[in-house]
């Protein structure tokens, strides 16, 4: 008798150990076992200005933080009812976008999350690209190149009659990226019986200014395949307005869906694949972008109901 509840109870520990190990998403594969689809780790200092303190600075014995991706489950084609894609722009300047423009901490990498991409760019992570369908990609010398505007140089009469150079260097400044448009799909799945939405790619926008200041236009800097961020995203943690210890990654923050955008594009009854602005104006632009995530919602309605 003894040895059967001895044996039980080492099943059940062995159960209870399986699960904890391999139930929870998002966490490093146990036993030293390489998964790749799973990747992440601790975040890393990507502004150069950000100097960490040299004293304790907090009451919290504070431990590394190590972040994880958690793993899209793959949709075949056999698999897809309805399939649309979507274009999105987010304005980091709504209140909801904040975190994009946090200045960042220990855990958020001392920077805002432009100077995040930058940083994945730099080491070599992640390839930019020079359009949405990445088929040109662009070396780190093209990208920090597209970062300011070139250097002018203005001639000025000084007050003995001569004249002089003087020669005005444009640092860039990454409050001036004030968009992030996004490219994704939205697919409803049979398999899991819902709409799933996948993020394609993601791209900065610029502010380029007149020499008084004024706003003149906005320019995409780069595009980069959403794929290969994720990694690189899960190291990095977003800004918590209600609370500073618990926290998200970027990754979490985009898959979740947490920030506010409005949508300037779709393949819905747009053959030919036209910006709602080139056939909307001022307010209608946004009620037909409306109209899209209506369109979607309703869709995924359909396919239960019919």
């Amino acid at each position: 008798m003894k040895n059967i509840i001895k044996i039980k109870s080492i099943v059940a520990a062995a159960v209870l150990l399986s699960t904890n190990a391999f139930a929870q998403p998002g966490v490093p594969p146990p036993g030293g076992v390489v998964d790749p689809n799973v990747a992440g780790g601790a975040a890393q200092i990507v502004n150069t200005d950000w100097k960490p303190s040299l004293r304790k600075d907090g009451a919290i014995d504070k431990v590394e933080h190590n972040n994880y991706v958690t793993p899209w489950q793959r949709i075949r084609e056999a698999d897809v009812l309805w399939k649309k894609r979507v274009w999105r722009e987010i304005d980091t300047r709504q209140k909801q976008n904040f975190p994009f423009r946090y200045p960042g901490d220990e855990e958020s990498g001392g920077g805002m999350y432009i100077e995040i991409l930058l940083h994945a760019i730099k080491q070599g992570q992640v390839t930019a690209f020079n359009d949405e369908r990445f088929t040109s990609p662009l070396s780190l010398e093209d990208v920090m190149g597209k970062l300011a505007e070139k250097a002018d140089t203005n001639e000025v009469e000084n007050p003995d009659g001569t004249f002089s150079q003087i020669i005005t260097v444009r640092k860039f400044n990454p409050d001036d990226i004030t968009k992030f448009r996004l490219k994704e799909d939205w697919i409803f799945d049979k398999n899991v019986g819902r709409m799933v939405v996948r993020i394609i790619g993601l791209a900065p926008y610029i502010d380029r200014k007149n020499a008084d200041g004024s706003y003149r236009l906005s320019l995409p800097l780069f595009w980069v395949h959403y794929e290969d961020i994720r990694d690189h995203n899960a190291k990095f943690e977003v800004y918590n307005p209600e609370n500073d210890v618990f926290r998200i990654t970027w990754d979490d923050f985009f898959e979740k869906r947490l920030f506010s955008s409005y949508v300037l594009k779709s393949t819905i009854n747009n053959p030919l694949q036209e910006d709602i602005k080139n056939y909307k104006k001022n307010i209608d632009i946004l009620n037909e972008g409306e109209d899209i995530k209506e369109k979607i919602f309703n869709r995924e309605h359909d396919m239960w109901v019919y």
